[in-house]
């Protein structure tokens, strides 16, 4: 290690650590897609409320089209799966990358009560489910 007395070469090697640790995690958690089952990579932000007659939520789902998605009501829970495919494919160069692609899944436990699924939009890239209440 070297010495505190000469902050030069102190703060160089400080910053080559810092750099060495940055590009170990960035190996560690930016790993390419493995071919076969995926399993989800990313959650969507939602937003749930209730009406009179409903459960309205929005998931934020940027650039995923309506075939990419899968809804389902699994025992009291909404769940919300699909693929955010990069718009370039694998050939293009990526500048910044900070909206999230590859799998997702998001599981909303639902208030008490029966639904069933009634609208179904996607707007401005928010899925907007209307779970109906029933009785």
């Amino acid at each position: 290690m070297p010495s505190r007395r000469d902050p030069g070469t102190w703060m160089w090697s400080e910053a080559v650590e810092l750099l060495d640790r940055a590009e170990r995690l960035h190996r560690q958690f930016f790993r390419p897609a493995t071919p076969g089952p995926r399993r989800a990579c990313w959650t969507p932000p939602i937003d749930v409320y209730e009406t009179e007659d409903a459960v309205v939520i929005a998931v934020a789902l940027p650039g995923v089209a309506a075939d990419q998605l899968e809804v389902a009501i699994e025992d009291g829970v909404l769940v919300v799966a699909g693929e955010r495919t990069l718009p370039l494919g694998r050939d293009g160069i990526i500048h910044r990358l900070e909206i999230p692609h590859g799998r997702f899944e998001r599981r909303i436990e639902l208030p008490p009560g029966a639904y069933r699924m009634g609208r179904r939009d996607l707007v401005a890239g928010c899925l907007v489910l209307a779970l109906d209440k029933m009785g």
